[in-house]
């Protein structure tokens, strides 16, 4: 993958907190990477949380995504929830809406989705579910890029849409062999030391293939980093990443820049 620009994104999950309490530190980690994807009110959030991270992202510079998931508080989201495509495609839509219209209100503008959680794991493997997601990002705003895991049904379904893609890679998190990632339970699935993480997304980007767990490489499109912004120690890895990147020649930007 010589011929890409050495130019790559660097987004986080954030948002994530709801009235009084907060989860990670968004505004360190919006000093940090180059797009955020906002939690939408059903997982975690609210128009309050939205808002204000609309808010800061904009005077930051910072892209913003909407981040739609299964309804779930208490599973913060990574439980699947037993719901029809139809009704994954209303609740999409629903989520999708409401961030267009609080960033809309912060003088900032969505440019990008991604599925939040068991949703988003849920439509890399199955297609229905990949197709409703893709359904309601296009009914909402075609203009709007799909951020999702590549080679996987969540990108055929999205393209099959007409909707542009973008492939993201996880820095903090596991893979198995066949580039899906590893469930949270599992040993390894979640990585948390800076200088690791830093060096794995290095050699993954150099070589233009996910690392999974057990040595496989499986050769992928790599447009926007991922980092969680709710992993304990999140704005550490965030600054070591983003600082190696750039010391290894690497412009970190907005992928819908």
């Amino acid at each position: 993958m010589t011929d890409r620009p050495r130019t790559v994104d660097l987004n986080a999950d954030l948002g994530e907190g709801f009235g009084p309490y907060r989860l990670g530190d968004d505004a360190a980690m919006l000093g940090l990477v180059s797009s955020a994807n906002v939690a939408c009110g059903f997982h975690a959030g609210g128009p309050e949380e939205m808002f204000a991270t609309f808010c800061l992202a904009h005077e930051r510079g910072v892209a913003i995504g909407a981040h739609p998931g299964f309804a779930d508080r208490e599973g913060f989201g990574r439980r699947a929830l037993p719901l029809s495509t139809a009704e994954v495609e209303r609740q999409c839509a629903y989520q999708i809406g409401a961030a267009c219209g609080m960033a809309a209100l912060a003088g900032h503008r969505i440019t990008h989705v991604k599925a939040h959680g068991a949703l988003y794991n849920l439509a890399a493997e199955d297609a229905a579910v990949a197709r409703a997601i893709a359904r309601a990002i296009r009914a909402v705003d075609p203009s709007l890029i799909c951020l999702t895991l590549a080679g996987t049904p969540a990108e055929t379904e999205a393209m099959a849409a007409g909707l542009r893609v973008a492939a993201e890679v996880f820095a903090d998190r596991g893979y198995r062999a066949d580039g899906t990632l590893l469930p949270r339970a599992a040993p390894g699935a979640v990585l948390h030391d800076p200088a690791m993480v830093a060096e794995r997304m290095l050699a993954m980007l150099a070589e233009g293939a996910i690392i999974a767990a057990d040595g496989t490489r499986k050769p992928q499109r790599m447009d926007s980093i991922c980092l969680h912004g709710d992993t304990p120690g999140a704005v550490a890895l965030a600054a070591h990443l983003r600082q190696a990147l750039v010391d290894a020649g690497w412009r970190v930007a907005p992928f819908a820049g």
